[in-house]
């Protein structure tokens, strides 16, 4: 009799908790919409007064969709040759960079993947230890002047050229994806260490690989703080400090070109600045789609703890 009370008891509550979680569904999918929003439309409108008229701009009549619609400020951003100039200087830091990364991050993290290396434990601990404490800014300003590269394109690369955190990741993800039979087999064939990495691990590895190159290019591309610490020569500028240059400086009379906007400088300004936002995002936002595919395994497979 108790069982079949408790039945009827639970069929009861099924209504309720039907209830409940439809509540829950609904709120969580506002909430998860009203953040979409919230974060997607500064995105929108930039792009959208990127492609608006100055007048349109300058007056705020730009809301959701280009008003007056316009090239002017692409134009503006490309005739002007301190942005070209930072354009190239970015590709440049970004591709030579990125490569120097991925090299350094492949050469640290395949020995450090395997169980036999002497010393394994120690050199985790130094990585790690290295990754958790610096010397701090100015000491680190002190070593690049003595190595001699202040305002040397290199500083650009050099002191980022290995990142800890990456390295781990990258361990982990051969650790776990490259058995030590395979390794076995390779050596039996007689290739080196050297020569497995190129040939069989690397391919192996397009996951990772593509992971990295999209941390580091991403983080070369929208590199700041070195520029702003040790170069001064602006024909070595990269992209963000000229944007720097424009959004907070507001540098604008060097910027536009043509003497008939000057009378249009405030809303040739904020044009300025929207256009060069979309050119300084577009690069990544169109090399995403392709590694996309990659990122998601390569970071579960990287994250897991060996």
């Amino acid at each position: 009799m108790s069982d079949i009370q408790t039945v009827k008891k639970n069929r009861a509550r099924k209504p309720k908790a039907l209830l409940e979680d439809k509540l829950f569904g609904f709120v969580n999918d506002g909430l998860l919409v009203l953040a979409a929003l919230i974060v997607f439309y500064p995105l929108v409108y930039i792009l959208s007064s990127a492609f608006s008229s100055p007048t349109a701009v300058s007056k705020g009549l730009v809301v959701f969709f280009p008003v007056d619609f316009s090239l002017k400020g692409f134009e503006e951003v490309f005739s002007h040759k301190a942005i070209v100039t930072g354009f190239a200087n970015t590709i440049f830091y970004t591709v030579v960079g990125t490569l120097v990364n991925i090299i350094l991050t492949v050469a640290a993290a395949y020995p450090l993947s395997r169980k036999n290396l002497p010393g394994r434990r120690i050199l985790l601990f130094i990585f790690t230890f290295a990754m958790l404490f610096n010397g701090g800014l100015i000491p680190s300003y002190l070593l690049t002047a003595k190595l001699g590269l202040i305002n040397h394109r290199a500083v650009m690369i050099i002191p980022v050229a290995l990142n800890i955190f990456n390295v781990i990741i990258c361990r982990t993800f051969f650790e776990t994806t490259i058995p030590e039979e395979l390794i076995e087999a390779a050596q039996l064939d007689g290739l080196s260490h050297t020569r497995f990495i190129v040939q069989i691990a690397m391919p192996l590895s397009k996951a990772i690989i593509a992971v990295l190159v999209l941390y580091y290019g991403l983080g070369h591309w929208n590199s700041y703080f070195q520029a702003f610490l040790y170069i001064t020569d602006k024909s070595k500028f990269p992209l963000q400090i000229v944007l720097r240059d424009i959004l907070i400086l507001n540098q604008v009379n060097e910027i536009i070109a043509d003497p008939l906007l000057y009378q249009a400088k405030q809303g040739m300004a904020q044009l300025l600045k929207y256009s060069l936002i979309v050119v300084a995002s577009v690069p990544f936002m169109l090399a995403y789609p392709f590694v996309a595919k990659y990122f998601v395994k390569g970071v579960m497979i990287g994250a897991i703890k060996g």
